[in-house]
């Protein structure tokens, strides 16, 4: 898929704004509320879709578009949403402060 030509890229792009468009508007799965949130996760969906065929698999041959199985690209695009959002959380929530909504975490109570 490197070298790929511009509609294989723009199936990827579009398999990666559906499952963008559905993590953040209809889940609400986001870290990022408005459209930059969006758009890091389309960005991480392109990522999740072109590597969902050569991971997942070549499934289902009449919904191959542009050598693209849509399915897996399907599958990866949301992966890699997904992923995004649960990585950008997971740092957030290590490099937050040691005082949250009034609890104390331990780092708190060993300096105290």
């Amino acid at each position: 898929m490197i070298g790929m030509n511009f509609w294989a890229f723009l199936v990827l792009s579009v398999a990666s704004v559906i499952a963008a468009g559905v993590i953040h508007y209809v889940a609400h799965y986001q870290i990022l509320e408005g459209f930059d949130g969006f758009l890091g996760k389309v960005i991480t969906g392109w990522v999740g879709a072109w590597l969902g065929s050569p991971i997942i698999g070549h499934w289902f041959e009449p919904v191959k578009i542009a050598n693209i199985y849509l399915i897996p690209a399907l599958l990866g695009a949301f992966a890699g949403a997904f992923v995004g959002v649960a990585i950008a959380k997971a740092w957030a929530k290590a490099l937050a402060p040691t005082i949250i909504s009034g609890a104390v975490s331990h780092e708190t109570r060993k300096a105290a």
